[in-house]
């Protein structure tokens, strides 16, 4: 365990991690292309990186958040040797594919790679609250998760280096659909003088309440048995029209809500109409030719 850390691309969220280590008194090396950006780290203890390669050498953990994992790979790539016995703790956004890829990268070139995806944003960081997912070589991991808590509640999902992206864009994937419904909705209303304020407090009750219903649709896809007495495919399929038509009528736009409205219609087709809305998840995992 080391109490020396590099970050590399100070972003606004790079810039909040390197903060965080700083917070806890951790020596702290950063280094981004534009220099300046190093600025205000540096009146506040950090070492300035010159290179990406003197800051890979600064330290024993490595930490990137660069703006994608393009420029991860471009970076390791040059550094070639100097990843030995390091760990790289890669922040960057990006895919499973791309993370499993910079692991081997990172351990063909005798270092150790851990994959993070950051469940918040930079206000939040060193917070309670900042979720943070990391895959990848538990051993560095292990090593190196005190440090790690300095940036929020680190949570290991796996060998894998894939996973933490894996879930990440999982997690994204539920909050923009959660927001293109809520913002389908505020369209909607504000066509009668309906305030968004005043909208979101009813929306926030209803929202909850029908995520309370979340862990028994859970059992029901991980079990396959999707029959219901509650709200059946065929229900739906016959009800959703009066989202797009009422959406019409008020002058709102359908885009969003007409692919639903198709994955309704082929679940019935296929057969599925007794069985509950979570059947749709065995659809999309089967994309209609």
């Amino acid at each position: 365990m080391t109490n020396t850390v590099t970050v590399m691309g100070l972003g606004l969220m790079g810039t909040a991690l390197a903060e965080a280590f700083l917070k806890d008194g951790r020596t702290t090396t950063v280094w981004n292309r534009t220099a300046a950006k190093a600025d205000h780290l540096a009146a506040k203890g950090a070492a300035r990186a010159a290179t990406a390669g003197d800051a890979i050498t600064a330290s024993p953990l490595v930490v990137l958040c660069l703006s994608v994992n393009d420029n991860v790979r471009e970076v390791l790539t040059a550094a070639g040797d100097t990843l030995a016995g390091r760990t790289i703790v890669n922040l960057t956004n990006g895919t499973p594919r791309q993370a499993r890829e910079l692991a081997e990268l990172v351990t063909a070139r005798g270092g150790e790679y851990v994959d993070g995806g950051i469940m918040a944003v930079p206000p939040m960081i060193s917070q309670p609250e900042a979720l943070i997912l990391y895959s990848g070589s538990r051993r560095a991991f292990d090593a190196h998760k005190e440090q790690l808590g300095s940036l929020g509640a680190a949570r290991y999902v796996g060998a894998d280096a894939g996973l933490a992206a894996l879930y990440d864009l999982g997690l994204l994937t539920a909050m923009y659909g959660m927001f293109q419904g809520y913002y389908q909705a505020v369209a909607l209303l504000r066509t009668e003088g309906v305030k968004a304020a005043e909208f979101t407090p009813m929306m926030q009750s209803w929202v909850t309440a029908m995520m309370a219903g979340l862990p028994e649709q859970a059992a029901q896809i991980d079990s396959g048995d999707y029959l219901t007495d509650i709200s059946s495919l065929a229900n739906n399929a016959a009800g959703y029209p009066n989202l797009i038509e009422a959406a019409r009528e008020q002058g709102v736009s359908t885009e969003l809500l007409l692919p639903l409205r198709d994955l309704l219609d082929r679940s019935v087709a296929e057969g599925h109409g007794a069985d509950g809305v979570a059947r749709l998840v065995e659809l999309l995992g089967a994309p209609a030719a």
